[in-house]
């Protein structure tokens, strides 16, 4: 994809998009994928601190949620962060998808699912959803 068309048809500017990742790699693709969009990234290592940053900070977009995190897992914080902030869209991202797992993680209030490894284009395609204008 041309870098001229990808800033044009994926332009978040003023978009806050928080990631909830343990894995530095994954990070290092999140970063490289979005990082053209023109969004604010934030960041959080485990389910509890990205329920930290959104009670401290009403004005997130998007989550992008790992579900196997240290701490608080995914589906946790997911269940947490819906029930004082249920507009928030959170797209849960995991490597580890079982029979039955989509099920239960949309059931904890995920409201789209990535199967990792995750695919560029599908990426951006997901966030879009919910953050088009």
């Amino acid at each position: 994809m041309k870098d001229t068309g990808y800033a044009q048809k994926y332009n978040w500017k003023n978009k806050r998009i928080l990631i909830v990742e343990d894995e530095e790699i994954n990070n290092m693709f999140f970063d490289a994928a979005l990082s053209r969009t023109e969004s604010k990234l934030l960041w959080a290592k485990n389910g509890k601190e990205a329920v930290d940053i959104i009670e401290a900070s009403d004005n997130i977009d998007v989550i992008l949620m790992d579900i196997r995190l240290p701490i608080m897992d995914g589906c946790e914080a997911t269940r947490r962060i819906k029930k004082n902030h249920k507009t928030i869209p959170i797209i849960a991202q995991t490597a580890y998808a079982l029979e039955g797992d989509k099920e239960r993680i949309l059931d904890a209030g995920c409201d789209d699912y990535l199967s990792k490894p995750i695919r560029f284009e599908e990426l951006l395609a997901t966030i879009d959803k919910y953050l088009a204008d």
